[in-house]
C-alpha cells in the first residue's frame, strides 16, 4: 500500500465531501500509484464518502479490475479513470455529480461543449491569454459503462482537462491531487456563476427591457 497515495486522495474527499458533492454516495475519486504496468487507487462502490474508513480505496489495474483480495467493488466509472490515465498525464482523477454541473452538461449538451471565455477562473488552467477561452466537451450519458468510457476518451485531447457527462456528472484530473482538485474547484465556480448569471440576466431584461448582462460569453 502507497500510504501517501491513500491519504492524499483521502484528504481531497474529506475536503469534497465537506461540500456536499457526493449526494447518495455518487462520485468517484483515485489517484494514480504506478506508470508500467498502471495501477491506481480508486474509490470502493457504494461507501458513504463523508466517512473515513481503511476501505475508502482499492487498488486496481489498467482494467479496473482489483489487484489485491477484497470484498470491495471499484466505483462503476472506474473505467472512466483508466482512459484518463491512459491517455494523458493525470496523477488523480476526480469525478462528481453537482447540481451545477447537472444542469450546464444539459443546456449545452446538444451543442456537445460549453466555452468560457472572459472569466478569471480560467486562469486555473493556465490560461492567461486576454481572449483565451476554455472549452469542456459534453458526451452522452451511456448507461453501458465501456460505452460511456469510449466516448469520453473519443473527445480526450491534448488540452482537455475534463469532460461533461450529460446529467450524470463531471471527470476532471491534474498531474497530481492538488492540481486536480483546483481544476474541479473552478470549473464548479464557472459552472454556478452561468447558472445564476442565466437567472439574473433574465431578470434584468424582464426589468429593462433586453439589456444584455454580465461578463461571460458562452458558445
Amino acid at each position: 500500500m502507497s500510504i501517501d497515495k491513500w491519504n492524499e486522495l483521502a484528504d481531497i474527499k474529506d475536503e469534497l465531501a465537506a461540500r456536499d458533492w457526493f449526494p447518495g454516495t455518487s462520485g468517484n475519486l483515485s489517484i494514480k500509484v504506478d506508470n508500467e504496468p498502471l495501477s491506481f487507487y480508486v474509490t470502493a462502490s457504494g461507501v458513504d464518502k463523508r466517512k473515513r474508513t481503511e476501505e475508502d480505496f482499492l487498488l486496481v489495474d489498467q482494467w479496473g479490475q482489483s489487484i489485491e483480495q477484497t470484498a470491495l467493488k471499484p466505483s462503476a466509472e472506474t473505467l472512466l479513470h483508466a482512459q484518463v490515465y491512459r491517455l494523458t498525464d493525470a496523477g488523480c482523477s476526480l469525478h462528481v455529480h453537482t447540481i451545477d454541473n447537472n444542469l450546464i452538461s444539459d443546456m449545452y449538451g446538444d451543442t456537445g461543449a460549453v466555452t468560457f471565455r472572459g472569466n478569471e477562473l480560467i486562469k486555473a488552467f493556465n490560461i492567461w491569454e486576454e481572449d483565451g477561452e476554455l472549452t469542456i466537451p459534453i458526451v452522452r450519458n451511456f448507461a453501458d459503462i465501456p460505452t460511456l468510457s469510449q466516448a469520453v476518451a473519443d473527445v480526450i485531447k491534448r488540452e482537455t482537462k475534463a469532460v461533461l457527462i450529460r446529467n450524470h456528472g463531471i471527470t476532471v484530473w491534474g498531474r497530481d491531487g492538488l492540481e486536480a482538485k483546483k481544476h474541479l474547484e473552478a470549473l464548479e465556480f464557472l459552472f454556478s456563476f452561468h447558472v445564476k448569471q442565466l437567472l439574473l440576466t433574465q431578470q434584468v431584461q424582464a426589468i429593462k427591457g433586453g439589456m444584455n448582462y454580465g461578463n461571460i460569453e458562452i458558445s
